[in-house]
């Protein structure tokens, strides 16, 4: 099994730091999603804009057709979404 280190909040500074504390603040916590990109926070930043960008922002499709296929995936792999 694969295994990557995680920067836990507690450890994280700068702009790991300020994501963690706007995921906590936006969700009350910091998921795990989040803390595997940890060891490279711009590639997190650039995720998490990407993300919003995505899901957000103006689209001809409605939020929930964004939504279902992150559904479905996280579905097959059995994972609460």
């Amino acid at each position: 099994m694969a295994f990557i280190k995680l920067i836990d909040e507690h450890e994280a500074t700068g702009l790991l730091g300020k994501i963690y504390e706007a995921a906590r603040k936006r969700a009350g916590r910091v998921f795990n999603i989040l803390k595997i990109q940890s060891q490279n926070p711009a590639a997190l930043q650039k995720m998490l804009d990407l993300y919003v960008a995505t899901m957000k922002e103006e689209s001809p499709l409605t939020r929930a057709q964004r939504e279902f296929p992150a559904v479905v995936v996280s579905r097959a792999n059995h994972c609460r979404y």
